[in-house]
């Protein structure tokens, strides 16, 4: 019997599309393919693609990684949010691409590779978690994703994800907390819970919000040692889900909860939801004792003046947040604020950003500089050669905040959690000793 050949892929975009590869991953080595994370050796021949197209500057990257495969004469199968986003007008702009597949037709993957010409995305995007298909994880460590839902309820004024992974779709708590044992029988520590908005979990199958209930379920896993909850749409952070993450000893104290902006004039502008941002945030902080609250902003969107921009500065000056992400408004088509007047220019927004971003800046290493002297606990990410130890606190999620440098004698192992006193800090990580 001839040996499949071995596939290489390219990944981009969220944790969520990461999940996605995952699952296609996991469809191609039940078919017997071996896949690769170096796609530019010169043996590989074919190459997955899982693009991303949130914003411009993603579309970009992905684009560009087409192109260089292309120059590199390697057959592409290309995948996830910028071929929906496009559909038939991409196969016109790409000749030289002849396999498509769409977000929710992930599981066509190995008709995609098996077939000359392929294209497969669905008009209408519905979908759906395959949960017989046995993940194929490309992240090492002592983390792991899982997607408890997919899809989204609003139609946020800037978004185009609605229009690209359609309307919400919880899975099963039964679901989620299988993989969950799965993942901590192959070593993972932390979980970390992802959906377009986790809070609200279950709206569709339980006719409630359920994550507090999904939340109580997953602190039962004798393995998993960490919770850790993304993507918490302000709208049904509810005093139940407050008083839960406050009282479970796995669920980590920390709340990512994206609120985009605070003036109330932009917010109506950007479709966003009424909620008092102050009054949310301020029992927050009362209810849960040392919690780390992250959340992310937008300037220059359409309209945006000095005064509401300044509403916003000030107040991130006064909440005192302890990670914000700031982003550039991106200029979407087919969403409600493409044709909103007047657009900002970006010489406006990149001022905007770098000096909200500069504030930040001062906040966090105000911050950090708090836990000089103090105990902190963390998890062990990276232990190389020289003896440098690279960790994250429980404030820190992967990938986007910073991390804890670790000095020790100890015989340590990636995923330990272990207590470290903080001897120093820049304005984003911190360095201590076991």
């Amino acid at each position: 019997m001839k040996e499949k050949e071995t596939i290489g892929i390219l990944q981009f975009g969220c944790a969520k599309n990461l999940v996605d590869m995952e699952l296609m991953l996991g469809l191609l080595v039940s078919k017997g393919y071996k896949y690769s994370l170096d796609p530019y050796n010169d043996e590989i021949k074919t190459v997955i693609i899982n693009t991303c197209s949130f914003i411009c500057d993603a579309e970009k990257e992905s684009v560009q990684a087409i192109v260089e495969m292309i120059e590199r004469g390697k057959r592409i199968i290309l995948t996830g949010c910028l071929v929906q986003k496009h559909k038939e007008e991409l196969k016109k702009l790409l000749p030289e691409v002849n396999n498509f597949v769409g977000t929710c037709d992930y599981d066509k993957i190995i008709e995609a590779l098996e077939e000359k010409n392929y294209y497969q995305v669905s008009k209408e995007p519905n979908y759906c978690y395959r949960e017989d298909i046995k993940r194929e994880q490309i992240t090492v460590g002592s983390s792991s994703y899982i997607k408890i839902a997919e899809g989204c309820y609003y139609s946020c004024g800037y978004c185009v994800i609605p229009q690209l992974r359609g309307s919400y779709k919880s899975r099963s708590i039964e679901n989620i907390v299988k993989e969950a044992k799965e993942l901590s029988d192959k070593g993972v520590r932390e979980i970390i819970l992802i959906a377009q908005d986790t809070t609200s979990y279950g709206l569709d199958l339980y006719k409630k919000p359920m994550l507090a209930s999904l939340l109580v379920e997953l602190n039962k896993i004798e393995n998993i040692d960490w919770i850790r909850i993304m993507y918490s749409y302000p709208t049904n952070f509810n005093d139940e889900l407050i008083e839960t993450i406050n009282s479970l000893d796995k669920v980590v104290k920390y709340i990512d909860i994206p609120l985009q902006h605070s003036n109330l004039e932009v917010l109506k502008r950007m479709k966003r939801p009424n909620v008092n941002y102050r009054e949310l945030i301020s029992k927050i902080r009362k209810k849960i004792k040392n919690v780390a609250i992250r959340t992310t902003f937008i300037v220059g969107y359409p309209g945006e003046t000095e005064e509401e921009f300044l509403d916003l500065y000030n107040f991130v000056k006064e909440t005192q947040f302890d990670r914000v992400g700031v982003f550039s408004y991106s200029r979407e088509k087919n969403t409600y604020a493409y044709n909103l007047k007047p657009q900002i220019k970006s010489i406006v927004k990149k001022k905007r950003k770098q000096k909200l971003m500069k504030l930040q800046k001062e906040i966090s290493l105000n911050i950090n500089k708090k836990y000089i002297g103090k105990n902190i606990q963390c998890i062990i990410e990276e232990i190389h050669q020289d003896g440098k130890i690279i960790a994250r606190s429980y404030r820190d999620a992967p990938e986007i905040d910073g991390l804890v440098y670790i000095k020790t004698k100890e015989y340590l192992t990636p995923s330990d959690i272990v207590n470290v006193k903080i001897n120093k800090c820049t304005c984003y990580d911190l360095y201590g000793v076991v």
